[in-house]
C-alpha cells in the first residue's frame, strides 16, 4: 500500500499512483482527524471523493503516533489525550471515537485503535502496552459499524517478547476480527528480531484472514516476510527514498545525487517503464536532484511507488505458481550493488 497519511502520496497526484498498479493506499486517523477534519471529509463525499481514490483505503489508527508524539500525550484505560503536533491544541481519542472517525472517512479497512509500543521496552511495560491494546480492540470492535465491503483489523502488539505476542494473538481471535496487523516492529528492533518475531506470531493467526505487517519496510523485509506468510504491507520508505535522491530498482539502490551519474546516458532502471525510466536517464535525474527542481522528487517517487509494486507482482505470480523461494533468490541476487543503504 502507497502511504498517503494526509490524504495524498506525497509528490503523486492520484491518477500516477494508479498508473504505478497501486491497489490500495493508506491514510492516517491521527492527521485526518487534525486537518482537515473528519467531519469536513465526510461532508466534501469522503475520502474517496476527497482524495480522488476510488479503490480501497485504509486507515491507521493513530496507534503509532500515541507512541511518536509521546511527549505530547497522556494515556488512560479508556483512551488518549494529546497536544496537537500543528497547534498544541488538546484532542481526546478513544475506541469509540476512533471507529467514528473511520466510519466518516468511509475507510475501505478501519484499523483498531492500539498503543504501538515503543523499542526497546522492557517486558512489563511491553505486557501493559499490549494488554491495554487488546481492551481498546475489543472496545473497537463493539463500536465498529459493520457494512459489505468494509472490513477491521486487529493489531498484534507484544514487543519482541514470544509469549507477549502469541497472548495478543488469542486474545484477538477471540474477539474476531477481518484481518490481523503485526504491529510494533520497524521501530528500532532491527530485521533478524522483527523476523524471530513473525516466526513466532503469523502460524497462529488464521489463514483464511490477511496478515498485514505495519511499516515495513525495504524490499529485502517484505521477501523475508512473505516468506513467513504475511499477504500486505505499507511503508514510507518508496516515497521519503524518492524525495531523498535514493532510487530502489532490480540492480540495487541507486544514490542520483550522486557524481558517477553526472554522464550517465543510460535509464535508471533498465526493466522498468515509469517516466523517470522510460523518458530521461540517469544524468538528467541527477541534475535535477543537484539543482534541487521538484521534478527530481516527483519522478523518483513515482519510480520507487512503480518499482514496489513490479515487485509485488512478482512476489504474487511466483507463490501462485509455487515458485516463491526460487523468485526471492533470483530477486535478492541480481541486487548487484547499492550506492547508498537500503
Amino acid at each position: 500500500m502507497a502511504v498517503g497519511t494526509a490524504g495524498t502520496v506525497k509528490a503523486m497526484p492520484a491518477d500516477a499512483v494508479r498508473a504505478t498498479g497501486t491497489q490500495c493506499v493508506l491514510g492516517n486517523t491521527y492527521h485526518l482527524m487534525l486537518r482537515p477534519g473528519a467531519e469536513r471529509i465526510a461532508a466534501l463525499g469522503g475520502l474517496h471523493r476527497f482524495m480522488d481514490w476510488p479503490g480501497p483505503i485504509l486507515t491507521d489508527s493513530g496507534g503509532f503516533q500515541v507512541m511518536s508524539l509521546a511527549g505530547l500525550r497522556k494515556m488512560d484505560p479508556d483512551g488518549v489525550t494529546f497536544q496537537s503536533h500543528i497547534d498544541g491544541s488538546r484532542h481526546r481519542l478513544t475506541p469509540a471515537l476512533c471507529m467514528d472517525l473511520q466510519w466518516k472517512f468511509d475507510s475501505t479497512i478501519t484499523m483498531a485503535l492500539d498503543e504501538c509500543t515503543a523499542f526497546p521496552a522492557t517486558y512489563e511495560v511491553a505486557e501493559a502496552s499490549m494488554e491495554l491494546s487488546m481492551r481498546w480492540a475489543a472496545s473497537c470492535r463493539e463500536a465498529f459499524r459493520q457494512r459489505p465491503g468494509y472490513g477491521l483489523f486487529g493489531i498484534v502488539q507484544g514487543g519482541i517478547y514470544p509469549e507477549l505476542r502469541l497472548r495478543s494473538v488469542n486474545a484477538l481471535m477471540d474477539i474476531g476480527f477481518d484481518g490481523y496487523a503485526v504491529g510494533g516492529l520497524a521501530v528500532g528492533e532491527g530485521q533478524e528480531a522483527m523476523l524471530s518475531t513473525l516466526d513466532i506470531t503469523v502460524p497462529e493467526l488464521p489463514a483464511d484472514a490477511p496478515r498485514y505487517l505495519m511499516g515495513v519496510g525495504t524490499p529485502d523485509d517484505i521477501l523475508a516476510a512473505v516468506q513467513r506468510g504475511i499477504d500486505m504491507f505499507d511503508c514510507v520508505i518508496p516515497t521519503r527514498a524518492g524525495r531523498t535522491g535514493r532510487a530502489y530498482t532490480a540492480s540495487g539502490v541507486r544514490n542520483m545525487k550522486n557524481a558517477r551519474y553526472a554522464d550517465d546516458p543510460n535509464p535508471l532502471d533498465l526493466g522498468c517503464d515509469c517516466p523517470a525510466c522510460s523518458r530521461h536517464s540517469r544524468a538528467y535525474l541527477h541534475h535535477l536532484f543537484r539543482c534541487q527542481e521538484m521534478l527530481g522528487p516527483i519522478l523518483l517517487t513515482w519510480h520507487n511507488i512503480t518499482y514496489y509494486q513490479s515487485l509485488m507482482r512478482g512476489i504474487r505470480s511466483s507463490v501462485q505458481a509455487g515458485e516463491f523461494s526460487s523468485f526471492a533468490t533470483r530477486t535478492r541476487a541480481a541486487w548487484e550493488f547499492a550506492d547508498t543503504p537500503a
